[in-house]
């Protein structure tokens, strides 16, 4: 390089080719108008949803699969200390070998699906092949979309809008530009793909901000619920909170669906307001990770008549109903097309996922305010330690309904 050489400067990665994503992608730099492009989405192909579980291989479903044992104690194998410490139904016995047993119950991932059900057709396991277009929040979304109500729709009403920040930059852009020029709240919690606990998650209104955050690894970005229904704390005030149920699939063809009547309760520790977006404990509700003075502990029995004494023209009965119909209405989605793109058929699979939800203020047509509620993420072999400590019989119930179809006197609710 010599005297006079101009030295130039690329402010976005190398590769990135597609003229929409640079202009999108240089936004923090050099200001564009994208309203013009349409911010439709569209579902994209297999190849999309087989990226995310290499080597995993489908079960042979053209046979006939044994019943589980009536004249013996089932036997079950689990990785998972707690399930073998809490499982006291005498219908089932531990095991200490998979070969041995007739339920597996793993945390680790099983992908050999094929090799199941031809040499061990008659053993179940409590995960289905491609569940990830459930517990991935990019393919949560587009299995979710599936679900609304006409195309002029962004997604079902229950699904926060959201932009896969990769592959749908430029429609993110578009769409923001528009709530912009719209007057409307333009508020984002941008979250990675595949993490928990509100890792690397960021709450903004700032477009420069929030197209940035990608190069931190893969996010999306869903609309901020900035009318969420509010809990009073007597200690604080109005604080926002979450709900966690706990859902049980037992098959997908034909879909049937489960859903365990005890919730579980996470709130805010600050008063909330639409500001200070960096103040964790005023936008998140996750503090079971946090030390424990921090975590308020509310029980579902003890919530829904302090819920009921705060909103007495909301009974809970009626907004657990809405609750149950977005549950439905999810997995009719998320089965509704053959792997890769959907939840494979698997007769000898049975699983729990645990279903994060908000409330959220909206209007009808008639003008009337109703609580709508607003599904936030899906979570396989979710932590269910809490669930077991307040409810000792919770594995019992789960294990009963899912293998035996025993719900009697249990906390289940067919959907």
């Amino acid at each position: 390089m010599g005297e006079g050489d101009e030295v130039t400067r690329n402010y976005i990665e190398l590769g990135i080719t597609d003229p929409l994503e640079r202009k999108s992608r240089l936004l923090p730099w050099i200001p564009a108008d994208l309203s013009e492009i349409s911010y439709k989405q569209v579902e994209p192909g297999k190849e999309y949803f087989e990226a995310y579980r290499m080597n995993e291989r489908l079960p042979s479903v053209d046979k006939e699969f044994p019943e589980l044992p009536t004249d013996r104690k089932i036997k079950v194998f689990t990785d998972i200390g707690l399930v073998e410490n809490v499982l006291t139904d005498a219908r089932f016995e531990m095991t200490a070998t998979p070969e041995d047993a007739d339920v597996l119950w793993l945390k680790v991932t099983y992908k050999d699906y094929t090799t199941l059900s031809k040499d061990m057709p008659g053993k179940r396991i409590n995960q289905f092949p491609f569940e990830t277009v459930l517990t991935v929040k990019d393919l949560l979304a587009i299995v979710s979309r599936r679900a609304k109500k006409s195309e002029s729709e962004m997604g079902p009403k229950w699904l926060p809008t959201t932009f896969n920040l990769k592959s749908e930059l430029p429609q993110f852009v578009s769409y923001y530009q528009y709530r912009e020029a719209s007057g409307l709240d333009n508020h984002w919690i941008c979250k990675p793909w595949n993490l928990a606990r509100a890792l690397d998650t960021h709450i903004t209104n700032n477009l420069s901000y929030i197209v940035r955050l990608p190069e931190s690894g893969p996010k999306v970005a869903c609309k901020y619920i900035e009318n969420p229904v509010l809990f009073r704390r007597e200690d604080l005030g109005d604080v926002k909170f979450d709900i966690r149920y706990i859902v049980l699939l037992s098959s997908v063809q034909p879909l049937k669906l489960y859903a365990y009547r005890v919730f579980w309760l996470r709130f805010a520790n600050r008063e909330y307001s639409l500001d200070h977006f960096d103040d964790y404990e005023k936008h998140f509700t996750v503090m079971n990770y946090q030390p424990e003075d921090c975590l308020k502990q509310v029980h579902y029995d003890e919530f829904i008549p302090m819920f009921e004494s705060q909103y007495p023209d909301y009974p809970w009965k009626d907004v657990e109903l809405s609750i149950f119909q977005a549950f439905k209405e999810l997995f009719t989605a998320a089965c509704a097309k053959p792997a890769p793109k959907g939840v494979a058929n698997s007769p000898q699979s049975r699983a729990i996922y645990a279903i994060d939800l908000m409330l959220q203020w909206d209007t009808d047509e008639a003008g009337h305010r109703y609580m709508q509620p607003m599904l936030l993420e899906v979570n396989y072999g979710p932590d269910c330690e809490r669930a077991c400590k307040y409810h000792p019989h919770f594995f019992n119930d789960i294990f009963s309904t899912l293998f035996l179809e025993d719900t009697e006197n249990k906390n289940v609710t067919l959907l």
